[in-house]
């Protein structure tokens, strides 16, 4: 995923949230997303895990996610 990306995102409880990505950052153990939500327009950082798929909050937006 990269820069203006449509994305969803998941959230404490609720349901996926849709966005944009802002920014891009590599780690040794993810990647970090600046997402920017409806109600975040300058962004809220999200961490994808490597090695875990329950450590994977950002996702490209699909036809099932629609």
């Amino acid at each position: 995923m990269k820069v203006n990306d449509l994305v969803t995102v998941k959230t404490d409880g609720g349901p996926r949230r849709e966005g944009v990505i802002l920014a891009v950052e590599a780690f040794n153990e993810g990647t970090m997303y600046l997402v920017a939500l409806e109600e975040y327009p300058t962004g809220v950082w999200f961490f994808n895990e490597i090695d875990s798929r329950d450590g994977t909050f950002v996702e490209p937006r699909s036809a099932a996610n629609q």
